[in-house]
């Protein structure tokens, strides 16, 4: 019986005792009343109209008496009656109690006996010295031929470039698919407003003439004002195939730029896209404002890291498609919050996010990876910082080396890949 079922019937009990209480009280007072009626009619009977009055008046009592004692006796017997039902009831329940007891006992002793059985097999498995799994096969991780990455060494190239110190944001690297004789070339974006819109792009012969600040053949400017209609917005831009890429300015869309022909066309976001600093990288201790873009490029082309509203915040990859006018392509969704990450970047097909561990160490701890759609967040890669802050990050399959820009310091990083340690699939 459920402890509300008993508590019912005890409140049902204790009501009918006290009915039954009420009417034994009742009789008490009112028989010696009726005698003493009946007295007074014996001794002070005139015969006459006094009488025969008294005597309907205890007449009266006596049946009001009568119908009490009726009531007290039909209860009684019904709270019997009732008693009996309630006492099968409780020793039907008392009854079922014992076999789920005995259940239950018998339960727990066969599952003490089948882990005494696994016990007694893993320890005659281990004192044989075998196992009945297989280690799995290797298995080819994603489209890297390298395998996955595993170590971030460095920094390999530091440098305060040609403005030390004067711009906190911006981003820097090579071209993957440069036009033939500029595979030398580095290039140089800088958020020379309110650190967070630029108009132009610099470009440098050589890494020795992005350190000396020798810019050739210097600037290719999209506009003359910044900010304004298709200028950067964000320091999150990289260069592939002399088309610049980036966050239009106010727009929830890519721009690409051509440092040919200076022409500037743009891929939309999908509807509910974050844009104007509403879903930006953070860490604990603040936020990257205007980071709700973030361009990537790899071995297979460009890609552009966001979220929408609709994601929740959720890290979204997609695949930019050259052509006339670009386009997204291919889309991966991700469980990685973007206000959890402080910068993504693509490697050989696999997304990897960074977070802040403290002022002098970032670490690489979460990959999806497009080939299979898996993920996992124990990459637990390290690298040292030369400055607290990474405004902007990007890996350049050119030389596989990641560029950082840190508080206005250009920096570079070589990036090692590797099979998993147990051969096994990292992701499984």
């Amino acid at each position: 019986m459920t402890p509300r079922v008993f508590l019912l019937l005890a409140a049902l009990l204790s009501h009918q005792s006290f009915d039954i209480t009420s009417m034994l009280l009742g009789l008490r007072h009112r028989i010696p009343q009726l005698e003493e009626e009946v007295s007074v009619l014996e001794r002070e009977d005139d015969g006459d109209l006094y009488g025969a009055v008294s005597l309907a008046v205890i007449q009266n009592d006596l049946e009001e008496l009568l119908g009490l004692v009726n009531r007290l006796n039909s209860t009684t017997l019904g709270q019997l009656q009732r008693n009996t039902d309630t006492a099968k009831q409780l020793q039907a329940q008392w009854e079922e109690m014992r076999q789920l007891e005995k259940g239950f006992d018998t339960m727990q002793v066969v599952k003490r006996q089948d882990a005494n059985s696994r016990l007694r097999r893993d320890l005659e498995q281990c004192r044989n010295g075998h196992h009945p799994t297989e280690p799995p096969p290797p298995t080819q991780h994603g489209t890297c031929p390298q395998g996955q990455l595993s170590k971030v060494t460095g920094p390999r190239v530091f440098t305060a470039g040609e403005y030390p110190g004067s711009y906190a944001y911006g981003a820097w690297g090579r071209d993957p698919a440069p036009a033939p004789g500029r595979e030398s070339w580095y290039w140089m974006v800088i958020l020379t407003t309110s650190n967070v819109y630029a108009h132009y792009v610099r470009r440098y012969s050589s890494l020795s003439s992005l350190i000396v600040g020798l810019s050739v053949p210097g600037n290719t400017i999209i506009h003359p004002s910044n900010p304004t209609t298709n200028t950067i917005q964000g320091p999150n831009a990289v260069l592939h195939g002399e088309a610049l890429y980036y966050n239009c300015y106010n727009r929830d869309a890519v721009c690409r730029l051509n440092l040919t022909t200076k022409a500037v066309v743009a891929a939309p976001l999908p509807k509910g896209a974050g844009f104007n600093s509403k879903f930006n990288f953070c860490h604990l201790e603040a936020c990257y404002p205007y980071t709700d873009l973030d361009l990537a490029t790899d071995e297979s082309g460009v890609w552009v890291v966001y979220t929408t509203a609709q994601d929740f915040g959720n890290l979204v990859l997609s695949e930019v498609l050259p052509g006339p006018e670009p386009a997204l392509g291919r889309t991966w969704r991700t469980s990685a919050h973007k206000r959890a990450v402080t910068n993504t970047f693509v490697a050989c097909g696999v997304l990897y996010a960074t977070r802040f561990v403290d002022r002098q160490t970032e670490e690489i701890f979460y990959a999806f990876d497009t080939a299979t759609g898996r993920e996992r967040y124990d990459v637990a890669v390290s690298f040292k910082k030369v400055s607290p802050n990474i405004q902007s990050l990007n890996y350049s399959p050119v030389d596989q080396m990641l560029y950082v820009y840190s508080d206005s310091n250009m920096v570079s990083y070589n990036v090692e890949f590797g099979q998993h340690s147990s051969g096994a699939n990292p992701y499984d």
